[in-house]
């Protein structure tokens, strides 16, 4: 396993605490690798140096992670006004964001992944979707496209008078 980092941002602390347990114990990654911040400005406090609007992208970085696990309903700056400032720099861009969240709105996952997000999961995440992210991220697989049926957040749509058995002969 290459040396992982990991942004974990998330300000329910049951759930930091959840999902840091899962990637320490499921995956190996030692706590001491798990950055928790509590909202967006300790975010890109973290990643920048600093949290305002000076941000662009000849904006030097304090650090650099491997992985980004993202709530969406933050606190200060939100989950998509944090993806927009990292998919936006060049040094930060191609760094997987995993959005992690409770939220069941069509538009927080269309706007997610208009940002080019990894992965979407709900809360609270299963182990094996954490072991599937840290596989990828580890073998520098991008899972942009790949496997759509677990990053959906609702069933596929459809075109009408399209059956799911007819969509499958094709």
């Amino acid at each position: 396993m290459k040396k992982m980092e990991i942004l974990l941002v998330e300000d329910n602390a049951d759930d930091a605490e959840l999902t840091s347990l899962i990637f320490e114990k499921t995956c190996n990654i030692p706590k001491n690798k798990i950055h928790v911040s509590k909202d967006g400005v300790e975010a890109l406090e973290y990643i920048f140096g600093f949290a305002d609007e000076n941000i662009n992208g000849h904006t030097p970085l304090k650090r650099h992670p491997n992985l980004i696990v993202l709530d969406l309903k933050l606190p200060k700056i939100d989950g998509l006004e944090i993806l927009k400032t990292i998919k936006s720099h060049p040094e930060t861009k191609n760094v997987p964001v995993i959005v992690l969240t409770g939220s069941n709105d069509w538009m927080d996952w269309t706007n997610a992944h208009s940002f080019d997000v990894a992965y979407y999961i709900d809360k609270p995440p299963k182990s094996c979707q954490i072991v599937d992210i840290i596989k990828f991220v580890n073998v520098g697989v991008t899972m942009q496209g790949f496997n759509h049926e677990r990053r959906m957040l609702c069933t596929p749509f459809y075109p009408l008078g399209v059956s799911k058995k007819e969509d499958d002969k094709k």
